[in-house]
């Protein structure tokens, strides 16, 4: 029965973007990362990115992360310069306490600027985050 469905709610699992200096390029990057900021390991880490605007849209891409221990974070890719003119999505799903998690993070178009940077959680950095 579809009441019997339970959907947890994936909480204190956080993608944030940070803009960090590349020394190969010489040039600042926009990294897109996912925290777990939780306790306990996530498993089985799925990213999922893609960016639309009005009628174009980029390709989607599929990143494995494996596990992630509690107050840790990885790396999931870097965002061109270009793409900040579009809506930046990703859909993460994980497995914690023997259950399947998702969630979706929509980064505006426009809102990854200097102009919005917080304090990122575990990393000790600032960033965007949704």
């Amino acid at each position: 029965m579809k009441k019997d469905i339970e959907i947890p709610i994936a909480e204190n699992v956080h993608v944030a973007i940070v803009p960090e200096w590349n020394d190969e390029f010489l040039e600042r990057n926009w990294n897109a990362y996912i925290i777990n900021d939780r306790d306990t390991l996530i498993e089985a880490v799925i990213a999922v990115s893609s960016g639309y605007e009005a009628d174009r849209k980029t390709s989607t891409m599929r990143h494995g992360l494996g596990d992630i221990p509690g107050k840790e974070y990885r790396k999931i890719e870097m965002i061109q310069e270009d793409l900040l003119a579009f809506n930046n999505e990703f859909f993460i799903t994980f497995f914690a306490d023997d259950k399947l998690y998702e969630k979706r993070f929509t980064f505006e178009k426009y809102t990854i600027s200097e102009s919005n940077l917080v304090p990122i959680p575990v990393m000790d950095l600032e960033g965007i985050l949704v």
